[in-house]
């Protein structure tokens, strides 16, 4: 009898001439494979799916100033494209180590890194959050370079299994990390009215929040299953009907993109990870070290710029970044994703 598990299956196939869910993307989900794909893709100004682009790359590699022998560290190592550019200055010579909470993508980042011929004895990747950068810093450090990406990898985006975007019906999760902590559906099960409006207003600046969460607490309320991605994005748009039909679309469509943020950052403790992360941060880096940190919003931006100008008045860093840095109109142009990205810097006396 003929063996059926070794008999071949044939790709599933999709209705029309291009697909469109990230699954039936097949040959951007293998860039090792069908580079020609994946490169028309970038060139209309795209993210491939699976794949993230890294923002302000040049600018960060002239701040950094690395150097072979050097030791460095990528608290947020994402895609591995931040990672792989430094790896490349230090012409395998010294040592880098990268940090993610990721447990979905950091096995998958490590072996691309590892097939492009960089193995641990250049690189220590670590599933850590970045908060814990006094752990890695104690056995490693101090470092002469380190950088913080802040934000969520375009592979974290675009996968409908992640729940991050309103956009594609998915489980309404948000977490960083599957495996710890709730999910933004379980954390709206629990929150109070007056909770989630101060929660939207704090994290996303939302200006609808009053409305936003007084729908959202009255549908559970009414024993209402807000457990996916499309159902959150219903009730923020059910909330908004108030608005003028001309301007709604557009308004809509900002307010789920807010709220998803909000939720994301609350239910990862964003603020929290990144004080802890900027409070041990001297004490990680060596003498004359430099950092780079990455931002995408301004909640974010505020507490780097705080931290960064108390540390300088008390003498620990020797200079910063008078102003943030913001990605080249010509990279703007090429990534949407990059126009809200700003970069500020800090060197330790």
């Amino acid at each position: 009898m003929e063996n059926q598990e070794g008999k071949h299956k044939r790709r599933v196939r999709y209705s029309g001439t291009h697909p469109k869910a990230f699954k039936e993307k097949y040959k951007e989900l293998q860039p090792e494979k069908y580079a020609d794909t994946v490169a028309k893709v970038i060139q209309k100004g795209s993210t491939p799916a699976g794949m993230h682009r890294s923002i302000c790359v040049n600018e960060i590699l002239e701040f950094l100033q690395i150097t072979p022998g050097q030791t460095g560290l990528d608290a947020t190592l994402g895609y591995g494209g931040h990672t792989l550019e430094m790896l490349k200055c230090l012409h395998s010579e010294g040592h880098l180590y990268s940090l993610d909470v990721d447990s979905i993508e950091l096995p998958r980042t490590r072996e691309r890194l590892a097939n492009l011929g960089y193995g641990p004895e250049i690189l220590t990747i670590k599933h850590m959050n970045f908060s814990n950068i006094d752990q890695v810093a104690s056995e490693a450090g101090p470092f002469d370079f380190i950088l913080a990406d802040l934000g969520v990898s375009s592979m974290q985006i675009d996968n409908p299994d992640r729940g991050f975007s309103f956009k594609i019906e998915g489980p309404l999760d948000l977490r960083l990390n599957p495996e710890k902590g709730e999910s933004a559906a379980a954390r709206l099960k629990t929150i109070s009215q007056a909770e989630l409006q101060g929660m939207l207003i704090e994290n996303a600046d939302e200006p609808y929040a009053v409305e936003i969460s007084r729908a959202i607490i009255s549908a559970i309320k009414k024993g209402k299953d807000i457990s996916t991605t499309t159902q959150l994005q219903q009730i923020i748009r059910d909330a908004l009907q108030f608005i003028p039909e001309k301007t709604r679309n557009e308004a809509v469509k900002k307010s789920c993109q807010r709220c998803f943020q909000a939720l994301r950052i609350d239910v990862n403790s964003e603020f929290e990870v990144l004080n802890e992360f900027l409070e041990k941060l001297p004490d990680a880096l060596a003498e004359g070290g430099r950092v780079a940190i990455l931002t995408f919003h301004s909640g974010e931006d505020r507490l780097v710029k705080k931290s960064f100008k108390r540390f300088k008045r008390e003498g620990i860093y020797r200079e910063i970044a008078p102003e943030a840095i913001r990605p080249s109109a010509e990279e703007c142009n090429s990534n949407g994703r990059a126009r809200c990205a700003k970069l500020r810097w800090a060197i330790k006396a």
